[in-house]
Formats: structure tokens, C-alpha cells, sequence
């Protein structure tokens, strides 16, 4: 007797032939498609303007959708909104709570929206507040706490219901390196626990450290999607930047299977393949009279891929 195939999981989000068109005119998507298994910690990379904002603000149930189709753990959001939403936890990019409300009663305020009796939301908000390492300031002004702590109330927040989907818009936005690795690491037990993750950041080093699958939009189409070791193994290319001694020649030299562009009179741009060795290059640069001072790597693994799907660059301190 033949075993039956196992099921295969409900995906914790699918987004099928996703479409957005603004009253003026604006094709927001295009028809975008995903899924995002249970237990995934998932990066949705773009430019600005790309769409990431409309695709979760749909998913979110904040913006109604011109097609297409939507579910959270199978539960279509059109037809099963308030289900849909009882899965689904949300911290938007903006601080959007009461700056003179303290952070337990922020915690316990947005539990009972949902039903949450207040006994139960008062030892969720306990739990919630030390996680993110905020249980000294419960009953402070939310107003006097840094903007890093601002932004793990968010978290917290959003925990109190204890979503199944996590989606995280800039979580880390304007915070510095130190606080950011903070919160790298309560993502890292909020997603070990069970709970998935999607997550939209401008640090494209932030999501290759924490995500396990990505998808990049541009235009309102998606790009490209996968595995985040599948995607990176794609480039065949590294870049080096040359600080060069002295002024640089008028005529560089050519150096099969690479393209060497002078950025200034001192800087030298290399792309090379991966399997190259580089010697070959300090080879030839010697031999035309160039002394390399230093060098660097031009940006890591993922904004190599980011640049080479939409041609931009992303300026994460300008998106802050």
C-alpha cells in the first residue's frame, strides 16, 4: 500500500498576481507573487518607490488592493480580514503611539484592543518589555526613552498579541550600529521561537545577516527571489576600489576578463571575476608604473546583487 505524500505547510504568506493602481494612474504592483514559508525570517528589498510600502500596507489590510489575491496562514485577508489580522503583527517605520503614555500601558492599551484581558496583557507586557529590555522604564514617560528604545517599544507592541507573522518596516531605521545589533539579536529569539519574519531595511547588510530568503522588487514586479546563499552565489564578480600613490597614468593597463575605470587621479575601479586571482592585476598594474597605496572591497555580497537587479544604490542614511 502506497503512503500518501505529506501535506505540504501552509505558506505563512502568499501573495498571488498582486495588483496596485492608484486613482492617479500610478501601477503600484504589477502582478507580484511570493510565498513565505512558516519559520522563515524573509527580506523584501527595493528602491524607494518600488512598492514595498503598498505590498505591506495590503497585507496589513491598510490598503485595498486593485487584484489579486492575498492569505496569511491560509486565511484570505479579503474575505477573512479580522482573522487575517488576529495572525499578522505589524511595526511600521513611523513611532506611531502616544509619546506620554508609559510603555506598560501602551503594551496593555493595545492587547485590549484585541480582547486580550487585562490580566493576561499585564503579564504579556512584563514579558514583552523585558525581552526588549525596556522593564526599567515600564512606567516612564514613553517621550524620555531614546529612539532605539522607541523602536523595540514597537516590537513589543506588536508582540502582545502574539502575531504567527511578524512583518518589520525599517525596524532599525536612524538607530546606530551598536543599537541596531541590539535588536538583531531580539529578532533573531522573537523568529527562534516560532514566529516568522518579514522584514523591509535600506541596510542590505542587516538583512544578509539575519534573513534566510529574499525577494526584491523594483518598479512594482519582482526581480528576482530566493534563497538568500542561492541569490548571492549568482555573482560571479567582485569589486575593488585602489588608492593609488602618485597620479594615475593617462593610459591604464588592460587586463583580460576585467575592466579597470579610473574614478580620479588617484582612485582606481576594478570588477574582476570571482575565480581571478588578483594577483595577475597587481601584476599588471606594476608593470605600467602603478603603486597601490590600499584597497578596498566597493560593498558587500548583497548590494552587489541589489545594484546589478534595479541599477540603484541604496543610501540607508538618506531612507532614515
Amino acid at each position: 500500500m502506497e503512503t500518501a505524500p505529506a501535506a505540504l505547510p501552509v505558506p505563512a504568506l502568499r501573495v498571488h498576481e498582486l495588483r496596485k493602481t492608484y486613482d492617479n494612474g500610478v501601477h503600484a504592483l504589477k502582478g507580484v507573487s511570493l510565498e513565505v514559508a512558516p519559520g522563515d525570517f524573509y527580506a523584501l528589498l527595493g528602491p524607494n518607490g518600488a512598492g514595498k510600502s503598498t505590498l505591506i500596507g495590503i497585507v496589513s489590510s491598510l490598503v485595498n488592493k486593485s487584484s489579486g489575491d492575498v492569505s496569511v496562514f491560509g486565511v484570505d485577508i479579503a474575505r477573512q480580514r479580522d482573522a487575517a489580522m488576529r495572525l499578522l503583527g505589524l511595526v511600521p517605520q513611523e513611532l506611531n503611539f502616544n509619546m506620554f503614555e508609559k510603555p506598560r500601558d501602551i503594551l496593555v492599551n493595545y492587547a485590549g484592543f484585541y480582547g486580550i484581558p487585562r490580566a493576561q496583557a499585564l503579564v504579556r507586557a512584563e514579558e514583552e518589555l523585558k525581552r526588549a529590555q525596556l522593564w526599567d522604564k515600564a512606567d516612564k514617560m514613553s517621550r524620555t526613552l531614546s529612539g532605539g528604545m522607541k523602536r523595540r517599544l514597537m516590537i513589543a507592541r506588536a508582540m502582545m498579541t502574539r502575531p504567527r507573522l511578524l512583518i518589520l518596516d525599517e525596524p532599525t531605521a536612524g538607530v546606530d550600529i551598536e543599537i541596531r545589533r541590539g535588536m538583531w539579536k531580539t529578532l533573531r529569539e522573537i523568529n527562534a521561537a516560532g514566529t516568522t519574519i518579514i522584514l523591509t531595511t535600506h541596510y542590505l547588510e542587516e538583512a544578509e545577516s539575519l534573513c534566510r530568503n529574499l525577494a526584491i522588487i523594483d518598479k512594482g514586479v519582482i526581480v528576482d527571489q530566493g534563497p538568500m546563499k542561492s541569490l548571492l552565489a549568482k555573482l560571479d564578480v567582485e569589486g575593488f576600489l585602489f588608492d593609488i600613490e602618485g597620479a594615475l597614468p593617462q593610459t591604464l593597463p588592460a587586463i583580460d576578463g576585467a575592466t579597470l575605470v579610473a574614478v580620479d587621479d588617484h582612485t582606481l575601479d576594478l570588477d574582476m571575476p570571482r575565480a581571478m586571482d588578483l594577483n595577475r592585476v597587481f601584476a599588471a598594474l606594476n608593470e605600467a608604473g602603478i603603486r597601490v597605496r590600499s584597497m578596498r572591497t566597493k560593498s558587500n555580497r548583497l548590494e552587489e546583487l541589489f545594484v546589478r537587479l534595479t541599477g540603484q544604490h541604496v543610501d540607508a542614511e538618506a531612507a532614515a
